[in-house]
């Protein structure tokens, strides 16, 4: 059980130290989430937005900043969760394949990653919370933080996703950048008039969409739009583990044993038969 425990203890060492050396990310919580959110509340007029929330069934008519903030903080954190658990996969790759190699267990490795993307996601979540109740109170702020850390998980695991099986920097921030902007846009009754539509279910955010919404427009249960939201999780988890599986595989061939011609001769061993007594 000790060495299971240094085994975990320096693998999550190794991925943290690896988060705290993209700087940019860093930047990035510091920075773009409060700007973002403070922007959203200047810029967008206060007026009523009536919509029907999917999950309970209610009609909330939230002021159009406060709305936008949401949705808002839910781009700034999958985004950035995306963002960082991309680039540690994918300039990790090597180092984890070697220590796979090596003989590190790659299960103490996947639950290393899992440890550091769930502090990361916890301490983003939490300041996105804190940054939103500057401006006004939400009626739920446990239930948002719980909502906004669950949609951070999930685009951490596709982030583990696409730097696993992408080639290229470019072609995985485009595609969480693209996949991030397109998933809560599409929910925004003030950007989308289809944010009703049955389509949106299918969309990776949507159950936290609905929970941050119902948390902090509401005070009925968001409880439902979380458990959609960890079925999302989980697909993205188990999709995250089999592509790390796959990519810290032994590459080389399997050794094979020498072939050995077989002996030749009447006997098995090789030696030739006795003669009988009295044969001529």
């Amino acid at each position: 059980m000790r060495r299971h425990w240094s085994l975990f203890a320096t693998a999550s060492r190794y991925a943290l130290i690896g988060h705290a050396r993209n700087r940019f990310a860093m930047l990035l919580v510091v920075v773009y989430i409060p700007v973002w959110i403070a922007l959203a509340y200047v810029t967008i007029p206060g007026e009523p937005a009536p919509f029907r929330l999917r999950a309970t069934g209610e009609v909330l008519t939230p002021p159009g900043n406060h709305l936008t903030q949401i949705t808002g903080a839910l781009n700034a954190v999958t985004l950035i969760a995306g963002f960082m658990m991309f680039a540690a996969t994918f300039t990790g790759g090597a180092f984890d394949r070697r220590l796979a190699m090596a003989g590190y267990p790659r299960y103490h490795l996947v639950l290393a990653k899992l440890s550091a993307l769930t502090l990361v996601c916890g301490a983003i979540a939490a300041y996105a919370t804190v940054t939103v109740g500057v401006s006004w109170p939400p009626r739920q702020p446990l239930l948002l933080a719980a909502a906004l850390f669950c949609a951070a998980l999930t685009y951490g695991a596709l982030g583990v996703v696409f730097g696993s099986v992408l080639r290229r920097e470019v072609e995985g921030m485009f595609a969480i950048l693209m996949i991030s902007i397109l998933d809560v846009a599409l929910q925004n009754p003030l950007s989308s008039s289809g944010s009703d539509s049955a389509v949106v279910r299918f969309l990776p955010t949507y159950g936290a969409v609905q929970a941050s919404m119902s948390a902090a427009f509401s005070d009925a249960s968001a409880v439902r739009g979380l458990v959609i939201q960890c079925l999302w999780l989980s697909g993205a988890a188990a999709a995250g583990f089999l592509v790390f599986r796959r990519r810290t595989r032994n590459a080389l061939a399997p050794r094979r044993k020498p072939w050995v011609p077989a002996r030749r001769g009447p006997g098995t061993d090789g030696s030739l038969p006795s003669r009988k007594s009295g044969s001529a």
